[in-house]
């Protein structure tokens, strides 16, 4: 009986090796060029004038506007985040003018849009107890604008754009829609690293505000019990366990106090009954 080895790459007759080398560099050629392209792309959004970001922010905002009217409940989250805004390092208050837009959703989510603005869902303000845990939503918001997090979406959307067009040869690739640039920001997935950094920029801010840190972790531990839930939160933040643990590393490192609680404004208590 004739024994026949396993096909093997090596084995494979010159012409197939060669197809399989140049398949391989090829497929390489695209992982460098997705990887320095994102490298050059991250360093751009960094040096983005204000004055584009807010002119962007005038193409998005408008779509959520729509959807937050005026309310009690808005009033009383822009008088807290106005709180956390005097406590901002001058880069990050310098000629910003930060705006909450209350939205009366169920939708579980918080989002920071180009032009200064945070949206906040109705179903995340029914989840919260205190007024602390929500400042510190709030105030990890506000990192993701200091670190500019919030152009990432957009930015990941372009490079997957660009990087088509560029291998593909279609020009017409490289422009953006309107409605494709509000989903990528309400899709946004932040990397492990850029939660942290925004959760530790909210508790450094919520320790100005109170002198003292209580309330830090309490949103993330009531969720965690909930995050096979097809919450919107868990679709664009990491697992809440692990942003725990850091917090609360950062707080004994820091020695932060935790002193008690503040009580959640009443307007923004039984929100649903309210709406």
């Amino acid at each position: 009986m004739s024994y026949h080895s396993p096909s093997n790459p090596k084995n494979a007759p010159p012409s197939n090796r060669q197809f399989l080398l140049v398949i391989g560099m090829f497929l390489g050629a695209i992982a460098v060029f997705f990887w320095l392209f994102k490298l050059l792309l991250n360093g751009i959004i960094m040096i983005i004038p204000l004055e584009v970001e807010q002119q962007l922010g005038t193409v998005i905002v408008p779509t959520y506007e729509q959807q937050a009217k005026p309310s009690p409940q808005q009033n009383t989250l822009n008088q807290l985040l106005d709180r956390l805004e005097a406590n901002l390092p001058s880069p990050q208050h310098s000629q910003r003018d930060y705006q909450v837009l209350y939205i009366p959703e169920s939708t579980v989510n918080a989002l920071a849009l180009p032009g200064d603005k945070i949206v906040i869902y109705q179903g995340l303000i029914e989840k919260v107890k205190s007024e602390n845990e929500l400042m510190m939503v709030l105030g990890h918001e506000l990192g993701h604008f200091a670190h500019r997090d919030h152009l990432r979406g957009l930015g990941n959307a372009l490079l997957i754009r660009v990087s088509l067009g560029f291998f593909l040869g279609d020009l017409g690739i490289f422009q953006i829609p309107v409605g494709n640039s509000i989903e990528a920001i309400a899709n946004a997935q932040y990397s492990q690293s850029q939660e942290k950094q925004a959760d530790a920029f909210g508790l450094t801010l919520l320790n100005k505000t109170y002198g003292h840190v209580a309330g830090a972790t309490d949103f993330f531990t009531r969720l965690s019990q909930e995050e096979n839930n097809s919450l919107s939160f868990f679709s664009s933040h990491p697992a809440s366990q692990q942003r725990i643990k850091k917090l609360e590393q950062l707080i004994k490192e820091n020695n932060y106090p935790i002193l008690d609680r503040s009580s959640l404004p009443k307007v923004l208590t039984n929100v649903s009954k309210n709406n």
